[in-house]
């Protein structure tokens, strides 16, 4: 049900880059994986663009040149690469207040990701996150970004009506999603893409840092 007084009821978050600090690493993890498989290596800019896409599709974008054939071999690199360096993946400074602050107010809280589902699930094992998030979508159990299914899969589980709804994400395939989707969004500028790509995409607001986020979030969520 909604709540007086509010716009929203349930709020959708990206993962990589919005709640947790692992743009460069992907990024990096990206550019190595390429790197092993013979391919042309992407520049720090193509491969945080990718960021959010389902794997395979990211990949494949980043690394145009390498052919379908070795796409098996790519994605078992990048794995490789990012379970070596996962548990170097924080969450940004503020996140978990801002959550805590959210769920207390009763907002639905979901998230909305590229990573897969195992990938999510052992991230929602940090004892931190027990219990913060009602419900999640992954690329690899539903269709990956910008397709709306995503959220539109959220909101039949809740509920709840595009107009009420709210994604949160730091790149144009997050927002682009929104917008296919009927959702409002509000795009986050210290995470994978420029804010400078976002205007096109209509959010209602770019935050250029969590504590940002968490005030647009409390006077106009």
């Amino acid at each position: 049900m909604s709540k007086v007084g509010r716009q929203f009821d349930l709020i959708a978050f990206d993962w990589d880059g919005t709640l947790f600090d692992s743009t460069a690493i992907i990024s990096r993890c990206i550019q190595e994986a390429v790197r092993d498989v013979g391919g042309t290596v992407p520049s720090d800019t193509a491969a945080s663009y990718v960021i959010g896409m389902a794997l395979m599709p990211a990949l494949a974008h980043a690394a145009p040149d390498v052919p379908v054939s070795k796409h098996a071999e790519l994605g078992a690199r990048y794995r490789h690469h990012y379970l070596a360096h996962q548990h170097d993946i924080i969450l940004f400074d503020g996140v978990l207040p801002m959550l805590t602050e959210l769920k207390a107010r009763q907002y639905s809280l979901t998230v909305a990701t590229g990573k897969s589902r195992r990938g999510l699930d052992e991230a929602l094992l940090d004892v931190q996150l027990h219990g913060v998030f009602d419900g999640s979508r992954t690329a690899d159990e539903t269709q990956g970004k910008p397709h709306p299914r995503m959220l539109q899969e959220l909101m039949r589980e809740f509920g709840v009506a595009p107009e009420r709804t709210l994604m949160v994400g730091d790149t144009t395939h997050d927002l682009q999603m929104a917008l296919n989707a009927g959702c409002a969004s509000v795009g986050v500028g210290y995470g994978a893409h420029p804010t400078d790509t976002f205007a096109a995409l209509q959010p209602r607001f770019v935050a250029h840092s969590v504590a940002e986020l968490h005030d647009w979030l409390l006077q106009h969520g």
